[in-house]
């Protein structure tokens, strides 16, 4: 009977641990034994009457029974043996996964039994060569290792599918790990994490013969290897030179996503030639002279990152900015399409990966259950309207018929939300090499990188984060002797918090820079012509200047910023989202940019309210209130046209049946209601007939035909069937000035 998927995700975290126990393990002494003794026997149980399985398992395991019945410590023999079982699982449950042959246990070669496909020339069980045995000579560049990766697709189709997505968690811990190791070398938990996930892809990408990834990852393994048994220190050169192979390592595997995604087989060297070099010339031991460096090696291949990806955003607002990354004489590597991120199942946790296209068309479907339970609620008040049955009955089933909606539509919800972890770790990534590029030392903090948002929304914030941090470190924070003449400590401080405050998502960024001088701020504003001299703005109003287009303080422009673009770019993209940016700011203190986000994209909570036969829909994270005006706080300004002056501030006021040309209305402003509404510092009144309910909504789309209309988000359906418009109050205004 074949193991289960439930099974074979149990034995593969089995087989991390038993990675992660192996690292104590030592000829002589018998740390890890009794663990691993112990895994061996969950192993034995989960691979149930497969022998294929068990008899690798079992053949340790009785190695070590003798061991522990004569009181004996590891030997050689026993401590190869769990070594080549370590090697050999993630390639069997890889295989089993995909219904494939098994590789088989055998002393001397592992191969796929029936399918003809030997193990790589370099074997996956082949221990990592101690970097000692090369430091002697100088590290030569074999130039004939970069070739173009041959996937062989026919074959290896749902292999490399398997693996693909391992890669993808893999690559992800290894930079959460090395960001640790950056700040505390000596961090033993990130040490075997990124030991471990290293070891993995340099076993499996052996087996599926992708040789330039797989000769990178296992000189990469051979300098951890010195790391972890104390013979070498992580210094911040070579945890750049781990940086720089884990992202030739992602380069290969984004090669993999489009061919599995589109068809479309690798034609572009990543090289990995002189990278390898590079990690041999660093993998010496203490007390090793390294070997003489005859010429500088090329740069490693450029790295796909987000920042890249702002780069070009900002390049197709006809300003170039420089990518974050090192420079590269290499050519770099063509961008794939960015993927969904993917979530690493917890320990004991039983999970299952599903297509993104399925949950779409889940959160579809209960949209549109939610809809009709809406408009059934709404046939039973009029049932009960017009009839002497007080419907007791019908309304208590509807009633339990709203609680199950409502259960079955946050589930289909909480099935599209992915932590925000893997964004804020490329944020991490992002701040260490600016620091070095700008000279700064700086200290980034990360708290809750655990929150959750919609898939949609985290794939999208992840342009405007970038920005961000690229302005907090060049910016925000002084040089270090600037921190000296005010103060500070050199170090400056960098921190990114994300948490939930009601339906939405705040993060924030916090610097303890130099702080924004709203004064100069305005002083630039109006030599620009933004606003006329005797304007005058509230502090709030002046911070929102910086995301006007071409706006900048910067004395002189930088590789990293000063261009005047790509605030405007993250305004924009904010509000695509129906978010908001704010600013808090003192001046020789620091800074903290606040973005409020919805926790999906799927369904609105919002306010309806009814303009003559029309309603729309108002986004509640908008609103601020409402009331009904008395004529001494309405007046016309020459410029401006009709204000009302609310506590003391003044509002413009746009009349929403003017807007849209809507007939029957009412046109007197004080028979009507005014709706305070607030986007991006900016608040307006908006003119309308009566408020009718405040309740959520699923959004949908308006179509190709209405998709341009100015100041709509979407459209819902409501509970009696008709089609309200959900306004976007940002829009809206412009629209109106």
């Amino acid at each position: 009977m074949p193991i289960s998927q439930e099974n074979l995700t149990a034995i593969d975290e089995i087989s991390n641990r038993l990675a992660s126990e192996s690292i104590l393990i030592q000829v002589g002494k018998d740390d890890g034994l009794i663990p691993i003794y112990s895994l061996l026997g969950e192993l034995i149980e989960l691979a149930g009457d497969d022998s294929a399985f068990l008899a690798p398992a079992l053949e340790v395991r009785s190695g070590l029974d003798a061991l522990l019945d004569n009181a004996m410590p590891f030997d050689e023999a026993n401590v190869s043996k769990v070594k080549r079982l370590i090697d050999w699982l993630p390639m069997a449950v890889l295989t089993r996964r995909a219904e494939d042959d098994l590789p088989t246990w055998d002393e001397d070669v592992l191969e796929v039994r029936d399918g003809g496909v030997e193990s790589a020339a370099a074997p996956v069980a082949e221990e990592p060569v101690p970097a000692a045995a090369t430091a002697a000579a100088e590290p030569e560049v074999d130039t004939s290792i970069d070739t173009v990766l041959d996937l062989n697709m026919e074959e290896n189709a749902e292999l490399l599918a398997e693996f693909h997505a391992e890669a993808v968690d893999h690559l992800q811990q290894i930079e959460a790990a090395l960001l640790v190791l950056d700040e505390e070398p000596k961090d033993a938990d990130a040490m075997a994490s990124m030991f471990r996930s290293f070891h993995t892809i340099k076993g499996v990408s052996g087996f599926l013969k992708l040789t330039p990834m797989h000769t990178l990852t296992h000189e990469v393994e051979s300098l951890l290897d010195l790391a972890r048994n104390n013979e070498l220190d992580l210094t911040p050169s070579i945890i750049t030179e781990i940086l720089r192979s884990r992202d030739a390592v992602q380069a290969m595997v984004q090669q993999i996503t489009v061919a599995l995604e589109q068809g479309v087989l690798p034609d572009e060297v990543i090289p990995v030639s002189n990278l390898i070099a590079s990690v041999k010339r660093v993998a010496v031991p203490r007390g090793t002279e390294p070997a003489p460096v005859a010429a500088a090696a090329p740069a490693a291949p450029a790295p796909i990152s987000f920042a890249d990806a702002a780069a070009e955003l900002e390049a197709e607002q006809e300003e170039a900015a420089a990518p974050v990354a090192a420079k590269s004489d290499a050519p770099a590597a063509k961008a794939a399409p960015r993927r969904a991120n993917v979530v690493r199942p917890m320990a004991a946790t039983a999970t299952v990966r599903v297509n993104t296209e399925k949950l779409d068309n889940l959160m579809n479907v209960v949209g549109e259950l939610v809809i009709v339970q809406s408009q059934l609620m709404e046939s039973s008040r009029d049932r009960a309207a017009d009839s002497t049955d007080d419907g007791s009955t019908l309304t208590r089933n509807l009633t339990q018929l709203g609680r199950i909606t409502k259960e079955l539509q946050h589930t289909a919800m909480a099935l599209r939300m992915v932590p925000v972890k893997p964004t804020f770790q490329k944020m991490e990534r992002i701040a260490r090499d600016l620091s070095r590029e700008c000279g700064k030392k700086v200290s980034f903090h990360v708290s809750g990188e655990d929150t959750e948002i919609d898939r949609s929304v985290v794939e999208e914030i992840a342009d405007p984060l970038v920005h961000m941090v690229r302005n907090a470190m060049d910016h925000g924070l002084e040089d270090p002797e600037g921190r000296t003449a005010a103060g500070k400590d050199v170090t400056g401080n960098v921190s990114l918090n994300a948490y939930h405050q009601g339906s939405n998502m705040v993060i924030e960024l916090t610097d303890d820079g130099r702080g924004l001088d709203a004064n100069k701020l305005l002083a630039k504003a109006r030599k620009q012509g933004l606003i006329g001299e005797n304007h005058g703005l509230e502090e709030q109003e002046i911070y929102q200047l910086i995301f006007h287009p071409g706006f900048s303080t910067a004395e002189k422009v930088t590789a990293v910023s000063g261009r005047g673009v790509g605030m405007d770019v993250v305004k924009r993209n904010i509000e695509k989202l129906r978010g908001k940016i704010e600013i808090e700011s003192e001046l020789g203190i620091g800074s903290t940019f606040r973005i409020m986000l919805p926790l999906t994209m799927a369904i609105i909570d919002g306010l309806v309210v009814k303009v003559g036969e029309d309603r729309f829909i108002l986004p509640s994270t908008s609103v601020q209130m409402a009331l009904r005006p008395s004529p001494e706080i309405l007046s016309k300004v020459q410029g401006t046209g009709e204000v009302l002056d609310h506590r003391g501030k003044i509002l413009p006021i746009t009349r929403l049946h003017q807007q849209f040309g809507i007939p029957g209305a009412i046109e007197q402003p004080t028979e009507g209601i005014m709706v305070i509404v607030e986007s991006a510092g900016r608040s307006h009144a908006l003119l309308v007939d009566e408020m009718v309910n405040k309740q959520e909504v699923v959004i949908k789309s308006l179509g190709s035909f209405l998709q341009g209309l100015r100041g709509v988000a979407g459209g819902a359906i409501l509970g009696d069937g008709n089609i309200a418009l959900i306004l976007d109050p940002g829009a809206l205004f412009d629209e109106a000035a």
